[in-house]
């Protein structure tokens, strides 16, 4: 069974990623770091890097476990939003809001084509089973 991805998703997946990436490092070495020039938080960066290259070539697999991961940064987004002094801080931790769930969003419209054949396939194998 042939399952159709629509590459779209997991390009806006991918630049939603990097994008992430970017505000990330920007954000926390020179726009609004936590101490003057620059933090140890900048090193939050270093798990999203884990996932890139996957993610970069449309892996199911790689997209399914990253999508989880980047709930973290939209944790993290939210909680800064709502608590962060700073309103340069606050206004970067909407855009990591927005990256987050865009990436989240479309990773899960980028998955359901497959995880729907696969339940499918295995709905079918159960009734070759009772069958048999």
């Amino acid at each position: 069974m042939n399952v159709q991805l629509n590459p779209f998703f997991s390009r806006l997946a991918a630049l939603a990623l990097v994008g992430l990436i970017i505000l990330c490092l920007v954000w926390e070495l020179y726009i609004a770091p936590l101490r003057p020039g620059g933090s140890y938080l900048a090193l939050k960066v270093l798990p999203l890097l884990l996932p890139l290259r996957g993610v970069l070539k449309g892996n199911l697999y790689t997209l399914q476990w990253s999508s989880m991961l980047v709930l973290l940064y939209f944790m993290e987004g939210v909680t800064r939003a709502w608590s962060d002094p700073n309103p340069v801080s606050v206004m970067m931790a909407y855009i990591e809001i927005m990256l987050s769930l865009i990436f989240y969003v479309c990773a899960m419209f980028y998955l359901w084509p497959s995880k729907k054949a696969a339940k499918k396939r295995k709905q079918e194998q159960a009734q070759k089973e009772t069958l048999s």
